[in-house]
């Protein structure tokens, strides 16, 4: 169908506005069919690229960027604890001066692994721990003591004025089974050395009972019985010891019986 518009004595052909949208189309679909090629030749290329590092099912995994963005999200996201203390962030000290005062904390192995802590302070000195460090089962807990020395106020400070600058840290080991606890070990595996918790220095009033003070007192006295527990023999099952060093042995016992025996029987056959 043939469209003419008369203007200024001219006449102005619409024939040709069919073809330009087909040119139009035409190069629309040339566009997409090489940018489909250029797409899949970039796959291609990024397939025979990674090689040998396709799944099992065939596909291709992504690319190194996403999984080192991975590592990355993953190393700021805080370490899983190992160990439960109780209390979480603070030694409690009775405040006393001039005297060596104790503390005391629980610690519980929360992993499904054996595990090592140790304990490291800013003032060696005048602190010491008992264990410093140890090797605990999975579920196993222990009450460590903490010694310190309180030293006098300075410039009249009142007692719970004064800040201890002394901290305590404890570190963990994730180790492979039961064994002996050896300092060593913590040198030895620097890399995987985690810092469960880093301990701050509180005093406490003795004469203002607290709930603090009396759970100290508890803790203390856990603490002070396992370690008697400890010290005694473990019982065994050689000879008993009865009395004054009187050892009963089944095997001695039968050699006396037998030798009388046949002493009795000797004197028989004599007469």
């Amino acid at each position: 169908m043939a469209i003419a518009e008369e203007k200024d004595g001219k006449v102005w052909g619409l024939f040709k506005l069919p073809f330009r949208n087909a040119q139009s189309t035409t190069t629309t679909n040339t566009t997409s069919r090489s940018f489909s090629h250029n797409t899949r030749h970039y796959r291609s290329q990024q397939h025979q690229s990674l090689g040998n590092t396709s799944l099992d099912d065939g596909s291709v995994p992504r690319s190194n960027s996403s999984s080192s963005v991975s590592s990355v999200a993953r190393s700021l996201l805080p370490a899983r604890r190992r160990l439960k203390l109780d209390p979480s962030n603070k030694l409690y000290f009775p405040y006393e001066p001039g005297k060596q005062v104790r503390s005391a904390i629980k610690i519980k192995n929360s992993s499904k692994s054996h595990v090592a802590f140790k304990f490291q302070t800013t003032a060696p000195k005048s602190c010491f721990m008992r264990p410093p460090g140890a090797i605990l089962a999975p579920g196993e807990s222990i009450i460590a003591t903490v010694f310190k020395f309180v030293e006098h106020p300075e410039n009249n400070e009142k007692p719970m004025d004064q800040k201890s600058r002394v901290k305590f840290k404890i570190m963990s080991l994730k180790v492979k089974g039961p064994m002996d606890y050896v300092p060593e070990l913590f040198d030895e595996q620097k890399d995987q050395v985690a810092v469960e918790q880093i301990l701050r220095v509180i005093f406490l009033d003795v004469e203002r009972p607290s709930p603090a003070f009396e759970k100290l007192k508890r803790q203390l006295a856990e603490a002070d019985a396992a370690l008697e527990a400890r010290k005694k023999p473990a019982e065994d099952a050689g000879p008993k010891i009865i009395g004054e060093g009187l050892v009963i042995d089944e095997w001695k016992e039968r050699r006396e019986r037998y030798l009388a025996r046949q002493q009795v029987e000797g004197a028989v056959d004599s007469v």
